[in-house]
């Protein structure tokens, strides 16, 4: 098993990654199931694949396992369902003290965290990732939050996990796509930061996407301590480290937003196309070599992710796509920052990018292959 440490001051908390934690998640969690039941928040998928290996756990040592269930996708994370997780919380008599079990991918870690921040203003929750992309990512760093018309993610709070099981045994329940969608995210941590990393993943890409466990856990647990390092230098993306988490997705929001937040671009899928889009625009300002851009791209075609936009076969142009980015969460005193590349491993904030230059760009890339 490897354990990270996310070190925050006074809130820090481990990230175990192996396989069959969730078997023994009595044991694993002891420390936050304090009464005789435990109330579980389950995307319908996970639940149908994990519920009775958990509640077996949880069973065994005489904690009764209340279930919540969450419909798949993004539409669950809306005010709605917000609304009646909260209510249904508030009838379980959840108090500050208690922890509150995710079971699932992003969306319910998103939902169940964002609910967990508000109720009573503030109970514990623990994060149960079975999908490749919350194991990496969103299981990490305390970022929850809803979806709502002006753009995804645009609500929420920072509210840190207890505690996350990230159960390698779930990723072979994960249809193809979403592992490749989830190994978007895991490209992004050598892209942005970790050169030695990406050359590793180029070379060993395919066994991690087979599954296999040794390179499986190398991947996972390599990804979530570069997150963890981050988190734990700017938790409120206030110095700029933490906003380097976003590469690829100032662009892959915009794709994902004229796709309509829906399964014609999953979020891993954007992130991916957003990476390779990232790395061509610091090309075309000079800020990289050509090669470097291909080198991304490639990486991306290889785990079988989308490289190019006209494969999205959109109907649209730059200046509409660049227009959704009018409401990313980064905007500043009207400007908005982007993610850029000096290198392969070396990310950094461009503050001096002009939106109608972005557009002109993504013209380009509408047009091109």
């Amino acid at each position: 098993m490897a354990v990270i440490p996310v070190d925050l001051a006074g809130r820090g908390y481990e990230v175990r990654v192996a396989g069959g934690l969730l078997a023994d998640i009595a044991c694993e969690a002891a420390p936050f199931l304090r009464k005789p039941h435990a109330c579980i928040v389950a995307d319908a998928n996970a639940r149908a694949h994990w519920g009775a290996v958990v509640a077996a756990s949880l069973e065994a040592a005489g904690i009764e396992p209340r279930w919540y269930e969450v419909a798949p996708g993004e539409g669950s994370k809306s005010w709605n369902s917000l609304a009646r997780l909260t209510d249904w919380l508030l009838e379980q008599s959840v108090e500050r003290g208690d922890h509150v079990l995710a079971l699932g991918g992003g969306v319910v870690g998103d939902l169940t965290g964002f609910a967990c921040a508000i109720l009573k203003r503030g109970c514990g929750f623990v994060q149960l990732p079975t999908t490749l992309l919350a194991q990496v990512d969103s299981s990490v760093g305390g970022k929850t939050a809803i979806n709502t018309p002006a753009g995804k993610n645009l609500v929420g709070a920072f509210h840190q996990p207890a505690l996350v099981l990230a159960d390698l045994a779930t990723l072979a329940t994960l249809p193809p796509r979403e592992l490749r969608a989830g190994y978007a995210e895991v490209l992004k941590y050598g892209v942005l930061g970790n050169a030695e990393f990406f050359d590793w993943l180029e070379a060993h890409g395919p066994a991690v996407l087979a599954l296999e466990p040794n390179p499986l856990e190398h991947a996972v647990s390599a990804s979530v301590a570069a997150k963890a390092r981050i988190v734990a230098e700017d938790e409120r993306e206030t110095s700029g480290a933490r906003a380097l988490l976003n590469l690829g997705h100032t662009f892959g929001h915009a794709l994902e937003a004229e796709t309509g937040f829906s399964d014609r671009l999953l979020h891993g899928e954007g992130v991916a196309l957003g990476m390779v889009l990232a790395a061509r625009y610091s090309a075309r300002r000079g800020a990289i070599t050509l090669d470097d851009a291909a080198r991304v791209t490639r990486a991306v075609d290889a785990a079988g992710l989308p490289s190019e936009i006209s494969a999205l076969g959109l109907d649209c142009d730059g200046a509409r796509l660049s227009a959704h980015m009018l409401h990313d969460k980064k905007m500043d005193a009207g400007m908005l920052p982007f993610i850029l590349l000096r290198g392969i491993g070396d990310a950094h904030l461009a503050r001096d990018v002009e939106l109608s230059d972005v557009a002109a760009f993504l013209d380009e890339q509408l047009q091109a292959h």
